[in-house]
């Protein structure tokens, strides 16, 4: 089993991802800049830290197989630092906890620019896209960037999903969601049998 670094592991995606890591037998090290109603489990040791600090991460980092972001992008830890970060403590692998407004809903059109597009998501959304161009240019990194679909809440873990590229999936309906439990398990899926090196793939229903 492999060790894995989690940021962000508070969050609702981050929190998600480290519950099915754990199910599956892996050592995962939570990082988030306040760790105090983090449940101690079997397998998981959290620490507090500024995840924008390169130099705070790096010692935090150092040992582990891959490194997860499960940050926010408009006020989370950037891609330099993530790079930096990874590169300086020696983790070969880091996967991006993605956004949906990057995806494609047309050949060059970005959902971010759909008519309709919330404006509230639109900081955050852009903050994805710059991510995932930044880490288009890494060349020494093995990273891959998981986008979910455009509805993307807790809900049920079902192991019944898609898998696409670059485009936005929609379920026979035209939904496009997916649920963040089912996300964890296409993220822990990728670190046990990578498919996705230096991509972006996504997943939905």
């Amino acid at each position: 089993m492999s060790k894995i670094a989690l940021l962000g592991i508070t969050g609702r995606a981050g929190s998600r991802i480290a519950n099915e890591l754990l199910a599956r037998g892996h050592s995962v090290t939570g990082i988030a800049r306040k760790v105090d109603g983090v449940e101690a489990r079997p397998g998981l040791s959290v620490q507090a830290a500024d995840a924008k600090s390169v130099d705070a991460l790096v010692p935090l980092l150092r040992g582990h197989d891959a490194v997860i972001s499960s940050t926010r992008f408009a006020d989370g830890t950037d891609a330099a630092t993530l790079i930096a970060a990874a590169r300086q403590a020696g983790v070969p692998r880091l996967l991006v906890v993605g956004g949906a407004g990057s995806l494609e809903v047309a050949p060059g059109a970005a959902l971010i620019d759909a008519p309709g597009f919330p404006d509230a998501y639109k900081p955050e959304a852009a903050a994805g896209g710059v991510m995932l161009a930044a880490l288009r240019q890494e060349q020494e990194l093995d990273w891959t960037f998981l986008s979910p679909s455009a509805i993307f809440e807790p809900g049920q873990r079902t192991a019944k999903f898609r898998v696409g590229g670059n485009s936005l999936l929609s379920d026979a309906n035209g939904k496009s969601w997916i649920s963040m439990e089912d996300y964890a398990i296409a993220l822990v899926d990728e670190i046990e049998n990578p498919k996705h090196s230096r991509q972006r793939f996504t997943v939905g229903y």
